[in-house]
């Protein structure tokens, strides 16, 4: 599979690139504005079947650079993985238009640009999946936490924009699902909860999303997926 991972640079996106590396069928394009970090990341997968393109998600002409440069490696995407994500821990009261800005272009705006972009690159040949990553903070129904409105309520409509667009595109061999993480150990969830351990590190759950993004399309479509043991 030729799969693109966002948010590569750290947490469970880089522990995502490293397991799906580890299959020498499959190409995967990691995506993060941190280079030193995505050179980082090549070096630990021993350089294989890992190609990384450095952009900033939260910029739009930025964004349009790299669809082209996925273009210039590849004519054809089996898989697209929307991790990364943007946070601000701030009382809503002192919420700006800049935070929400800034939050809303990474979790959303560049998801709709990202999908937007690949969509003809899609092989429709075999069945195509794109996978959103959003949080428990954004599952209806789940605990909601004070400073986390931005945050949240981005997820939440990463959660509806799945459910849209894989009633739009059924009769297209394409899948889009979506996964509610909850707690997970990565430097993001210390950004939200200080000092807090997590029960899950990011390479177990980096181990689930690969096999999920690998095998799941073929069962589901539109499915929202909490995947959780404390949140947090």
């Amino acid at each position: 599979m030729k799969i693109v991972v966002t948010g590569a640079s750290r947490g469970i996106g880089y522990e995502l690139v490293k397991q799906l590396s580890l299959n020498a069928d499959n190409t995967i394009y990691a995506i993060s504005r941190n280079i030193e970090k995505l050179e980082q990341l090549k070096k630990d997968c021993a350089n294989r079947n890992v190609v990384t393109i450095a952009c900033d998600l939260s910029d739009e002409k930025s964004i349009q650079t790299l669809i082209l440069e996925l273009k210039k490696h590849t004519s054809t995407i089996n898989a697209l993985v929307n991790n990364a994500g943007a946070l601000v821990n701030k009382p809503f009261s002192t919420i700006s238009s800049a935070d929400l800005e800034y939050v809303f272009n990474v979790n959303v705006f560049s998801v709709v640009q990202l999908i937007q972009g690949v969509m003809p690159m899609l092989d429709e040949k075999v069945k195509s999946h794109i996978v959103n990553i959003s949080s428990m903070g954004g599952f209806q129904g789940s605990a909601k936490f004070s400073g986390l409105s931005a945050y949240s309520s981005s997820k939440a409509a990463l959660v509806c924009l799945t459910e849209c667009l894989s009633e739009e595109f059924k009769e297209r061999n394409i899948a889009f699902n979506c996964l509610a993480l909850g707690a997970v150990q990565t430097e993001m969830l210390n950004e939200a909860f200080p000092g807090y351990k997590a029960p899950i590190s990011s390479p177990e759950m980096a181990f689930y999303i690969a096999d999920f993004v690998v095998n799941a399309h073929k069962m589901m479509n539109g499915r929202i997926i909490p995947v959780t043991l404390s949140t947090p």
